[in-house]
């Protein structure tokens, strides 16, 4: 009887039991992608021929102080040979300056000689072209003289806490200034005031008026024939002592400067004086007026 072949069995053989575990033994056996570990060469194979990376970063800094301090060193060096040249330039600039200022005051000194000059000229041509007494009287009212007498000696300053800033109570309708500095309009109240009450001659802090003399104002300063005053204002006036001090304090430019002390700390001082002198006002020039005693002629129509 044949012999049958052996039947094989379709069933799956058993798995081993560690099976399960082979992708998770693959990802630990190689964790890091071939790329990764392929750049990771590259980088291990050229560092290893040079520096640390602590040593490069030392070497580094070493250089950039290096460098640092070369152009510090440079930089002063530079200001070392430039010092002088411009100490040098300074002082050149400082010497022109003091000669310039001493041509202008040489200039100025010899102007007021010949102001001098032609003063003295011009009263000695009044009294030869017959003028006499009428000639000297206008040369004194006019300021081209220099007079002496008694008078009134008036100072007027700013107030002790005088400011630039402008105060809660300004003095908009009568014209005063709200910060307690003297201006320009209270010096020409001032000077109208002494002219009225009977002064023959006024002079600022030694500034000579004349009938064509302009107080004004520059900034806080207070210009005289465009001279700038500082304070206080020392103003003389030539006249009857008491009767032109009672008229001035009576009058209503009196009673304003008298208003800007007790309202605005303005200080004002006013005294008879014995013997006052003031000088003659620069470029004055005094002309007399001659009667026509001719006979007008008639025109045709």
């Amino acid at each position: 009887m044949p012999q049958q072949p052996p039947v094989r069995s379709t069933r799956t053989p058993p798995s081993r039991p560690d099976a399960s575990m082979s992708l998770l033994t693959n990802v630990m056996d190689h964790s890091l992608d071939d790329g990764y570990a392929e750049a990771a060469a590259r980088k291990k194979a050229a560092g290893s021929g040079g520096l640390p990376r602590t040593l490069r970063a030392k070497l580094g800094l070493a250089a950039g102080l290096v460098l640092a301090a070369l152009v510090v060193t440079v930089g002063a060096a530079q200001a070392r040979v430039a010092a002088p040249v411009v100490a040098k330039e300074r002082q050149e600039l400082l010497d022109r300056i003091d000669r310039e200022t001493k041509t202008a005051d040489d200039l100025e000194g010899a102007v007021d000689q010949l102001r001098d000059d032609v003063g003295a000229r011009q009263r000695e041509a009044l009294k030869k072209s017959g003028g006499g007494e009428q000639a000297e009287l206008v040369g004194i009212l006019s300021g081209a003289t220099a007079v002496h007498g008694p008078g009134v000696k008036l100072v007027v300053d700013d107030a002790k806490e005088a400011s630039s800033g402008g105060g809660a109570n300004p003095r908009e309708t009568t014209g005063f200034a709200d910060t307690g500095r003297v201006r320009d309009r209270d010096m020409q109240r001032v000077v109208n005031g002494l002219w009225a009450s009977g002064a023959e001659a006024v002079a600022i802090n030694g500034q000579r008026l004349t009938a064509l003399s302009a107080i004004r104002a520059a900034g806080d300063a207070i210009l005289v024939d465009n001279k700038p005053l500082v304070p206080p204002y020392t103003v003389l006036a030539v006249g009857d002592g008491e009767r032109l001090s009672t008229r001035f304090q009576d009058s209503a430019d009196g009673l304003y400067l008298n208003a800007l002390q007790e309202n605005y700390g303005i200080r004002t001082n006013i005294s008879v004086q014995s013997d006052l002198r003031l000088p003659a006002a620069p470029s004055v020039i005094v002309r007399t007026a001659q009667p026509n005693t001719g006979k007008t002629e008639k025109g045709t129509s």
